[in-house]
């Protein structure tokens, strides 16, 4: 066993000398602490470019208030300790799935703790029926590509919205298949947004095909209401599951899924990370029930947040640099993990908390620090930025 381990150890070892050698590897090096837009590493106070905080509402403290005064029991959060199948089926959690679903133009919606075990549940259960087949952009995100895994289906990628490369694959699809196509609405690393309209559209010329969109950049930061990319496309009703979470613009942590009312109820029999996890604490699903029924308020969030994207990207189109997409997730695009690692460096001495993004979280040669923006920021925050990058 001794000789087993150390075995092991060298490989790792060497495994991770190789991650070193190719500036790939990841680390927890940098300790943090966050107030709004900004954040805390060791003594330096850096404006916070790293998280999903989308309408800036971390740092609202008149929400909280307002929360704490309905629900004055969770000023002392407490944990679930069961499942949502033993105890832990809160009357709080079906009512605000009964909301969601309502918003979202849906017949029903399930909580689950993350969109990471959403997207892991959601495809495994589907593939145990017969003639399952997924169709998957090629830049899905790596929770959806677990899922995939997991699911052991028969799968395919298409091009990034290439619609045209995916209706050649499900031409050539044999008819007793049942092809699930998986998107998202917005998406993490390009920042560019799916033309749901067009799928839906597709739906007509293969009636069995199922839409599966993971709005989880998307929701509470676009559309009228703040309800994603399908309502501002005014497609809701048209997709058949649709994902968002609570973890990035609505400030607070799980995820759902809308969908069929026949559908919810497989998934609560057949989805394993919804069986067999503790649910979430009900302070954190009344926060998050708190802030997703005041989303359609957020209208001067939003547009704060539409106008800062495109001065940022206005910004960039003035340097050297390129990016991508048109959203509040901006990625600056620097090829090699060396010139991402190294630009990092220079924008966090600048004052600019941002991480290096590079292989495998993204293809090999494409390399960028993601600028995530908030409605909190100001262009007056993001002007030294701008001009680093215009002074290369």
């Amino acid at each position: 066993m001794k000789e087993h381990n150390n075995s092991l150890q060298l490989r790792i070892s060497r495994e991770l000398e190789l991650l070193d050698s190719t500036q790939s590897a990841r680390s927890l090096e940098r300790s943090y602490g966050r107030y709004g837009k900004y954040c805390w590493v060791g003594s330096s106070t850096l404006l916070n470019l790293s998280g999903n905080d989308y309408l800036g509402l971390s740092e609202r403290e008149d929400l909280r208030r307002a929360f704490l005064s309905l629900y004055p029991d969770y000023a002392v959060p407490h944990g679930s300790t069961s499942s949502r199948l033993l105890l832990g089926n809160y009357s709080l959690a079906s009512a605000f799935e009964g909301e969601i679903a309502q918003a979202l133009k849906q017949e029903a919606a399930l909580l689950f703790n993350s969109g990471y075990h959403a997207n892991t549940a959601i495809l495994p259960a589907l593939s145990s029926l017969e003639g399952v087949h997924i169709l998957a952009d090629k830049l899905v995100h790596a929770s959806i590509i677990d899922g995939i895994r997991l699911s052991q289906a028969s799968f395919e990628r298409f091009r990034h919205n290439d619609f045209n490369h995916l209706e050649r694959l499900l031409s050539r699809l044999e008819s007793a298949k049942i092809p699930i196509v998986v998107v998202e609405s917005l998406y993490s690393m390009d920042g560019d947004i799916t033309n749901l309209k067009a799928l839906v559209a597709l739906k007509k010329r293969f009636p069995e095909l199922i839409l599966y969109v993971d709005e989880a950049h998307a929701i509470g930061a676009i559309g009228s209401n703040g309800y994603g990319v399908a309502e501002e496309q005014g497609v809701l009703q048209e997709i058949d599951i649709l994902v968002g979470t609570f973890g990035k613009a609505l400030n607070s942590m799980g995820a759902y899924v809308a969908t069929s009312t026949l559908l919810k109820r497989f998934l609560i029999n057949k989805a394993r990370p919804l069986i067999f996890s503790t649910m979430l604490p009900e302070a954190t699903i009344a926060w998050s029930r708190f802030l997703f029924n005041l989303l359609p308020s957020f209208t001067v969030e939003r547009a704060q947040l539409r106008a800062l994207s495109s001065w940022v990207h206005s910004g960039i189109a003035s340097s050297e640099y390129r990016t991508c997409g048109d959203s509040y997730i901006v990625p600056l695009l620097l090829g090699s993990n060396e010139a991402c690692y190294q630009m990092a460096l220079r924008m966090q001495s600048a004052g600019f908390e941002v991480r290096p993004i590079r292989y495998p979280t993204v293809p090999k040669g494409e390399a960028r620090i993601r600028l995530s923006l908030t409605a909190s920021m100001t262009e007056k925050d993001l002007l030294p930025l701008i001009d680093l990058l215009r002074n290369r």
